[in-house]
């Protein structure tokens, strides 16, 4: 008997109850009335924008009360309003925190959110440091929890620059059509010069904290940096403390779905060479190149300068696939009518959360292909190439690289809440 069937009868028969709370029932039980319910912590931006997006919406968070303001008159007066985020995941009718605050906020709410009993929605990219990532992934699985990373170019959407999505380059190279190992290069004509040059500002005049801002909790496990409005909001990713430039707010956009193709979701590149000026100990500059390499000698080089506008987006021993997919293409279709299909994966968040498998992009990969961004911006901050060892991920002999792993927090803040 189904539990809906058998639900129904009981109460029907005993009269003891005509009301079973969902909790009851449990995670996967849904009246055909109902649906999941969410809360958005930071609203400042990617937040409001996914107001109206897979759940009904209950609750937002945000420490800038013009913000909270703004959010609340396009969610409705029903939905409930908080400062901090841990009273926000005290509510017990919250299923999903999506969490679209700056990534310097991202491990520590992920974790809290699980230990909440939440399922997480997490904007890219997934956390600011190598060990933040780790300490989500031990969070999550402790407690049980779905895992969804907000970016979505390996399952859905057309690639950048490629003009088609990802789904039949996969097919090409799962089935060994270039050959083994592959190489593959982003630069402008595959769209990563956008952001590219997202840069902070190294003359900061401190200036008033507006009335409307809780600058300190904005800050939060960030070190104290006095007062600008360059610092914050549209303009964060400029800065290490709180993200790391074109590469921190675009990089797992474009990384993820190369990590895919090359059968890398579950290990790390083992050397990251970096051609990149000197950097600035708060504000993020910019670099030329950054190639990572993998144990069995896969490559992906990001071609900051755009200094090869003739290189392929992807090469191997038996050939080679360019952006917008230039080759003769009756053939590459034909070939594609021909191949099997990716293994299928949950693709949307709710299914994930109903019927407790994993999302397509999930703590696990979604922090393997954070780490390549992380990688990168360690050593574009460090200036000189690293060897990183990919299953205990830690540099190999390089005391200062792996200081950059676990980096302190301010304040009481803690990666353990």
């Amino acid at each position: 008997m189904k539990r809906r069937t058998f639900i129904r009868n009981t109460a029907l028969g005993s009269g003891l109850f005509t009301i079973v709370p969902r909790h009851v029932l449990g995670k996967g039980w849904l009246a055909p009335s109902d649906q999941l319910t969410k809360a958005i912590i930071g609203v400042g931006g990617m937040g409001t924008g996914h107001i109206q997006y897979e759940g009904r919406l209950v609750a937002i968070c945000d420490v800038d009360s013009g913000h909270l303001a703004k959010a609340k008159e396009i969610a409705g007066s029903n939905v409930k309003t908080f400062h901090d985020f841990r009273e926000l995941l005290a509510l017990p009718e919250v299923d999903v925190v999506h969490i679209a605050t700056p990534p310097h906020w991202h491990g520590l709410i992920s974790i809290a959110a699980a230990r909440a009993g939440k399922d997480v929605w997490c904007e890219k990219p997934m956390t600011r440091t190598i060990g933040e990532g780790q300490a989500v992934i031990r969070a999550i699985q402790e407690h049980g929890r779905m895992f969804r990373l907000n970016t979505w170019f390996r399952f859905d959407s057309t690639f950048y620059g490629m003009g088609v999505p990802v789904k039949p380059i996969k097919k090409l190279v799962a089935n060994r059509v270039f050959g083994w190992p592959l190489k593959v290069t982003l630069n402008a004509a595959t769209g990563f010069n956008w952001k590219f040059y997202w840069q902070g500002l190294t003359d900061l005049t401190p200036e008033p904290v507006p009335a409307e801002l809780d600058y300190d909790f904005w800050l939060g496990p960030a070190p104290f940096k006095p007062y600008h409005h360059h610092r914050v909001h549209g303009s964060f990713r400029g800065y290490w403390d709180y993200d790391g430039g074109g590469l921190g707010d675009m990089g797992q956009h474009y990384l993820d779905p190369v990590q895919y193709l090359l059968e890398k979701d579950q290990e790390s590149p083992v050397s990251i060479e970096v051609d990149a000026p000197q950097q600035h100990y708060d504000a993020v500059g910019t670099w030329r190149r950054i190639t990572y390499t993998y144990a069995d000698g896969c490559q992906i080089v990001l071609d900051g300068a755009n200094d090869d506008t003739r290189a392929p987006f992807l090469e191997g021993p038996a050939g080679k696939l360019y952006p917008e997919l230039r080759t003769d293409r009756i053939e590459v279709d034909k070939l594609l009518a021909y191949l099997p299909d990716p293994e299928p994966v949950i693709t949307t968040f709710s299914e994930s959360v109903l019927t407790r498998q994993k999302f397509a992009l999930n703590e696990v990969n979604g922090h393997r292909s954070c780490t390549l961004v992380n990688l990168g911006k360690i050593a574009v901050r460090l200036g000189r190439n690293l060897n990183f060892d990919s299953a205990s991920q830690r540099f190999v002999d390089d005391p200062g690289a792996n200081e950059m792993i676990d980096q302190p927090m301010r304040g009481a803040w803690k990666m353990e809440l």
